[in-house]
């Protein structure tokens, strides 16, 4: 999929200091073992430096991806992800509502041994870590629902398998029980908007990413946070 990306046709936010990207599902963050030219390749050549990683999101996911260009933006940026303060705001579509509109999830997430999976525990256990998010719904279509995301913690497939664990797998995700991938091999889970403060200015920006130009995704009308009905 990647080398049909028009990568200029992606930047969200660019500055001095940090370039932010609409990912596409399907390409990768970074280089892995498929050799598939990833964001982080492509948006160094687009910006003519070689960009610094700050955070991940999945392969199958879409949505912002912030980068830095320089040492000291790197810095700062890590140390507002470590401090939390950074808010991080998600959307995906399920094909089952929760047992509540709004709620808070609280787990603790290990990873399967030799699988690249998270399982979810209730209870603490020494070798998990909590897992903190909020939920609301937010839309709805015919089939399919729409929910708001903010993330409290980052962990290794958080929101994938936090929201399995309450019954409501995200649509084509079938690594955690949603019945059918998507053809693409894609999930419905886009990294809608990203609020962090500019290392160099302290100013609070924030960066959002329109939703997939697919029938699906457009079907919710999506408008920030009230609840919807296209269909």
């Amino acid at each position: 999929m990647s080398e049909y990306i028009a990568i200029g046709d992606r930047v969200l936010y660019n500055n001095h200091h940090l370039v932010a990207f609409n990912k596409p599902a399907g390409v990768p963050v970074q280089p892995d073992p498929t050799e598939d030219p990833s964001l982080l390749q492509l948006g160094s050549t687009y910006c003519k430096t070689q960009l610094q990683l700050i955070h991940r999101i999945d392969r199958p996911v879409s949505g912002v991806v912030l980068f830095a260009k320089r040492k000291d933006a790197l810095q700062g940026l890590h140390q507002q992800f470590r401090a939390r303060s950074v808010r991080k705001t998600y959307l995906a579509i399920t094909a089952v509502t929760p047992p509540e509109e709004k709620g808070s999830l609280v787990h603790y997430l290990r990873k399967r041994k030799g699988k690249h999976q998270a399982e979810v525990l209730d209870n603490p256990a020494d070798d998990a870590v909590e897992a903190r998010l909020d939920y609301a719904l937010v839309g709805r279509s015919e089939r399919y629902f729409l929910l708001r995301v903010d993330l409290q913690t980052g962990r290794y497939h958080q929101i994938r398998a936090q929201l399995a664990h309450l019954g409501c797998p995200i649509r084509g995700d079938a690594k955690y029980g949603f019945r059918r991938r998507n053809p693409d091999r894609s999930i419905d889970l886009h990294a809608w908007q990203l609020e962090f403060h500019h290392p160099r200015t302290n100013i609070v920006e924030t960066v959002t990413a329109p939703l997939p130009q697919t029938p699906l995704w457009q079907a919710f009308n999506f408008d920030g946070g009230a609840i919807k009905s296209d269909q």
